[in-house]
This record gives C-alpha cells, structure tokens and sequence, in this order.
C-alpha cells in the first residue's frame, strides 16, 4: 500500500491492476474455448462443464431474443439464486440488456413506485409475482448463436443501493468495472481456477454478483446451494461469502465442511470470538469493506483483533478527508440511472464520498461509522427514512422512527418507535405493515415514541437508540 498523507487528507493505493480484463469474448465462452470439459458450475450431484454451460446461454439468448429483448433494453429479473437464474443473467448480458436483479422479497407497493424511472421493458419472474404493466418474458431455448460482441465498457447491470432519500439508487457498472473488482478480491485471497465458490448472496445484491465475477474470471468451480442447507450446500465448497449470521449457525453444525477453507465476511458488524472459532475449526476468515456503487469489496485483509477492514485491494484508492471515507476505483459505477440518463455519482477527480466515517493508518483502513443511518440485519441493509416512508402512509401513524436494535445472530434488527394520533393499537399497525415490508424490514419491535425531545426541534435518533437499548436490557 502507498500511503500518502496531505494537508486534512491521508490516502492509501492498492497495487496495479494487471491484466483484470483479459477476455476477447464473453468469458464463459473463453473458458468453453480453453477449458470445455472443465466442470463450472455444481449443484448437489448435477454438473455443467464450461462447453456445456456456453451452449446453454447461446440457446437461452436466442430464446430471449426472439422475445424482443435487444441490445440497451431494460429487463428485471426477479428471481433467488438457481440454475435457471444463474442461466438468464449471463443470457440477458449476452444479449445486451441493461440487467436489473430485483430482490423477489420487495413488495408490489415498493416496485410499483421503483420501476417507472429506470426504463424497464421486460420483466422476467422466477420467484414471487410478476410486476404489472411489464411484458413478461419466459425461459425458452432456441437453436443458434447469439452473436452480439462482447464490449467490455459497456453498460451490463444496474444494482439497487438502499436509498437515504427514499428510494433506492440504481448504480450502473460496466462489465470491465465487475471484473476489476473480481481481480482485487481473486489476487488477494488467491481464489484460482480449482477452486469452488458457493453463491450463498442474492443475484440482487452486489455481493451476491461479485461472486458471480470472480468465478468467470478465474474459469473456477461455481456452486449452487438448491434446495440444501447451507452446510451441506459447502461441502463441495474451498470458498464461500456469508455474513456474520451464516457463519455462526454453520459453526453450530455438528459436523464442518471438510474442503471449505476461506470465507469472506461481510454485510454486519463481525464479532472477534466468531472469526477466532472459525479460525480454529481451520476456516480463514476474511473481512472486508466495499458498497453496491463499487461493484463490491474494495478493501480487505484476514480477520484478526483489529478492528480495521483492511488495505485497498488492486486497483482501489481510499482516502479519508475530513473523517469521510472517499474511494476512487476502476470498479466504481459509472453513474446513477434514473429516466434514460447517467446521473454521476463520482466528484472532483473521479473521488466518491460514501458517507461512511473512518480513518486510515499503517494497518489500513478502520471505520467508525455511517455518517447517515443505514444499518444491516443479517447482510440485508436498511434504510430508516424507506421503511418510516412506507409505515407513514397508515392515516393512524403521526411520527415514526425505525432504530437499530443490537441482536448477536443478526447484527441489527429493526424497531419502531410511533405516535399514533388515531385509536388503532400497536399490533394492529404491526398487522398492516407486514404486507408493505420485505421481511428484513420489518420492525421485531414495537414501542410508543417516548418523549426524549428535550425541547429541541429534532428527535435525536441516536437517543432514541440507547432507549431501546435501556428497554431490551430490562
């Protein structure tokens, strides 16, 4: 790392980026070139090596083609993580569609408001419902090459953020800026071509899709979990991303994965004593820091007492100025998308600002914080001022405040705190909301909003939080 400190500004760089985009064709079938019989993906006993799994996408692609979709279309996918997800991603890309994985848990009030803006023309559902007003597409194979160009500056995914302002952001990233990203975690934690990796993270989520590029990168093994439970799903595992939550009910098992050696840990606060028992069960475990607008991890280093995440990965500079951490990074989105347009994301000399708080010394970088008040329960980010937005529209509900709750198996869960100006009773407003908010949303706690103003004009949400806390420990 080079560590360089300025005037209110210390900043560190991660090494060059060598050869992170190498591919002169879609990279599954540069591996189906190279390596046919190469198994790629594993699903319990199932089994589709590289030539296999080409073949597969060309005919899926010919399919969705003859459907409609074409190059810069908008398509969502809702869909959680299977063989026929994994197919229609790499598929949609192939066919040069702007890709959305939407998480199937959002409800229809939420993705009713959300899709308008972002310009979708297709919608393919393998999980939940369909979003009405969008032409449906189906899974349908069709003989043939799809024989668009594999461009990597174009435009491939957008990824929903959480949104401070309401809605979520749509981050667009470039099919180079995925594979940069892969290359920082794939050169650090040395994940090679014979290795395996659970995609044990949604599609819809960053992480979820890091996975996915690393694995085309190195021409590995990607391991689908189906319908067993996790620890049986590692079993055919060297490496997997779990959050916090994960890892400690795995380490509940009575017996261990016996090929699973590294684990990249993310989405929550991560307990020393969790990362020590893996450690000694012999499971490296890996922490790291990155968002959804850099394609995932931009910093990481092995768990151990510190409570840093770690150097800048290849290709990643981090700075922090005036308490701020800002990245700038060939992984970083290319822009927000709203109404046909690129809204950029990135500031004066292509720095992000990620309102999260930190500092940075010889060990890298450390964080303190989020400057705004986001937090993750079991990997699943939640925004207060979304799910306040959503409980707000009940004409009983006069002031609203969604806290964090500390929780040992999650990292967080949510609580809400409300005036009601209406005769209508906690558990009957509880009883509305759960048709209005993913599960991870909802709040697992229900109290009336003390009166903690103090004669200030704003409610002091951090206040707030150790009320809760008083009360959970009563």
């Amino acid at each position: 790392m080079a560590l360089s400190k300025l005037t209110g500004i210390r900043q560190a760089t991660g090494p060059a980026v060598e050869g992170a985009v190498r591919f002169s064709d879609w990279p599954w079938r540069h591996w189906a070139r190279f390596r046919p019989q190469k198994i790629a993906v594993a699903e319990g006993c199932h089994n589709l090596n590289w030539s296999q799994l080409a073949q597969q996408i060309d005919e899926l692609a010919m399919g969705f083609i003859s459907q409609g979709v074409h190059t810069g279309c908008g398509v969502v996918m809702k869909a959680g993580n299977s063989e026929q997800a994994l197919l229609a991603y790499m598929a949609l890309l192939q066919c040069g569609a702007r890709l959305l994985p939407l998480n199937p848990r959002l409800p229809e009030s939420q993705t009713a408001t959300l899709l308008p803006v972002l310009n979708i023309d297709f919608a393919l559902t393998l999980t939940g419902d369909s979003p009405a007003g969008i032409p449906a597409l189906s899974m349908q194979y069709q003989k043939g090459r799809a024989d668009r160009n594999w461009e990597p500056e174009a435009l491939a995914t957008l990824t929903l953020t959480s949104g401070s302002g309401g809605l979520p952001k749509a981050a667009a990233h470039t099919f180079r800026a995925h594979l940069a990203s892969a290359y920082g975690v794939v050169t650090t934690m040395n994940f090679t071509a014979e290795d395996g990796w659970l995609l044990s993270l949604p599609l819809c989520h960053v992480s979820g899709q890091g996975i996915i590029w690393r694995w085309l990168l190195a021409g590995a093994n990607l391991v689908l979990p189906g319908d067993a439970p996790l620890h049986q799903a590692l079993d055919l595992s060297t490496f997997a991303s779990l959050v916090p939550t994960q890892l400690w009910r795995l380490l509940q098992q009575p017996r261990l994965p016996e090929n699973l050696h590294n684990v990249l840990l993310g989405g929550a606060a991560i307990p020393e004593t969790l990362t020590q028992q893996a450690e000694a069960a012999g499971i490296a475990c890996w922490c790291g820091y990155g968002m959804t607008e850099t394609a995932s991890t931009v910093t990481a280093k092995r768990a151990d007492s510190c409570n840093g995440v770690g150097q800048p990965l290849a290709g990643q500079q981090v700075r922090v100025v005036e308490g701020e951490v800002q990245i700038r990074s060939p992984a970083l989105a290319c822009g927000y998308w709203r109404q046909g347009y690129l809204l950029s994301l990135a500031g004066n000399g292509g720095w992000f600002t990620t309102r999260d708080g930190g500092y940075l010394d010889d060990d890298g970088l450390h964080l303190t914080g989020r400057l705004d008040n986001q937090f993750f329960s079991a990997g699943e980010g939640i925004q207060p001022e979304q799910v306040e937005a959503v409980l707000l529209t009940h004409p009983a509900v006069e002031q609203i405040f969604i806290v964090p709750k500390a929780d040992e198996e999650f990292g967080h869960r949510p609580v809400a705190l409300v005036t009601l100006k209406a005769e209508v009773t906690l558990p009957e407003l509880e009883a509305w909301s759960k048709t209005l908010l993913a599960g991870f949303q909802r709040p697992v706690r229900w109290y009336v909003l003390p009166e903690l103003n103090s004669g200030g004009i704003k409610i002091s949400r951090q206040r707030l939080v150790e009320w809760v806390a008083r009360q959970e420990a009563d």
